[in-house]
């Protein structure tokens, strides 16, 4: 179904979701929460850095505000992220 990626907004048909027959068993049915969309920190280029627009050197917080001592934004926090494997490996 329909769903929304951060950094990319919603994908058509970009996700997987229960048929109607199980619905009985989703989770996202039985216990409704509503959860706030997830916003990137101010001057954080993630987004653009996972669609592949930049890489993570040309986001101005990369390897000064948004470090692995003290990451920023979620590309340096996750140790799948982009810009820690860039700051790592470059």
């Amino acid at each position: 179904g329909d769903v929304k990626w951060r950094g990319f907004g919603t994908i058509p048909e970009g996700g997987l979701l229960l048929r109607e027959e199980f619905a009985h068993r989703d989770a996202g049915i039985l216990f409704p929460i509503e959860v706030k969309p997830a916003r990137e920190p101010a001057g954080c280029r993630c987004g653009e850095v996972l669609q592949g627009k930049i890489s993570p050197p040309q986001c101005e917080l990369f390897g000064k505000k948004c470090n692995p001592d003290s990451p920023y934004g979620p590309c340096m926090v996750s140790f799948e992220g982009a810009c820690l494997a860039y700051y790592k490996y470059r």
